[in-house]
């Protein structure tokens, strides 16, 4: 048995499907890195959200082998993994031997089970980005407090220092004007 499955994600800016992991990878085939969705049985796949099954499939399609000898005829399954409706992945099987109803069945039920899983990851990840969006936040925010507790101080300082330069100048203008009293005072006095 081959297999692959690959992955829904952004793919170079746009959603496309990602090879997650191989399974019994033969040197004559190279499985593709990324597919974009509609392409291929893969990408097709991801867009109907339905299973595809391919029964004797010629060798020089797909060579299932092992150190004893390759396979004539395989079968291919190409199954979408969903979760509420959304292709989460796509898993593509090849096997010496045809899928019966009851391995068909198995599938569809494991699907189901891995989309459920891939969402739970991809919520972990999200919960987790967001952490550490909020985390860093919380540093950035630490670091404005800081600098404004800074702001803060330094104009109090300042309002002080001008509270004391108001004081000063109101107790040199008082004697100022208390000098010019007198002066008056003394012109006025015969």
């Amino acid at each position: 048995h081959q297999g692959t499955i690959y992955h829904v994600t952004e793919v170079e800016g746009e959603r496309g499907l990602q090879l997650l992991a191989s399974y019994a990878y033969g040197g004559d085939v190279k499985f593709m890195d990324t597919i974009a969705l509609g392409q291929g049985m893969v990408g097709q796949c991801a867009v109907e959200k339905t299973r595809t099954l391919l029964n004797n499939v010629a060798s020089d399609f797909i060579r299932i082998s092992s150190s004893l000898g390759a396979a004539r005829r395989i079968s291919i399954v190409v199954l979408p993994v969903l979760f509420e409706g959304d292709t989460k992945a796509v898993i593509e099987i090849a096997s010496l031997e045809a899928f019966s109803p009851g391995s068909l069945a198995f599938l569809d039920l494991l699907t189901q089970s891995i989309g459920a899983v891939f969402n739970t990851i991809e919520a972990t990840m999200r919960t987790e980005g967001l952490l550490t969006q909020s985390q860093q936040l919380t540093v950035e925010l630490q670091s404005r407090q800081r600098e404004l507790q800074q702001t803060n101080e330094e104009l109090g300082t300042k309002a002080k220092l001008l509270a004391d330069q108001n004081a000063e100048v109101e107790r040199k203008n008082a004697e100022v004007e208390q000098a010019a009293r007198s002066r008056r005072r003394r012109r006025s006095s015969p």
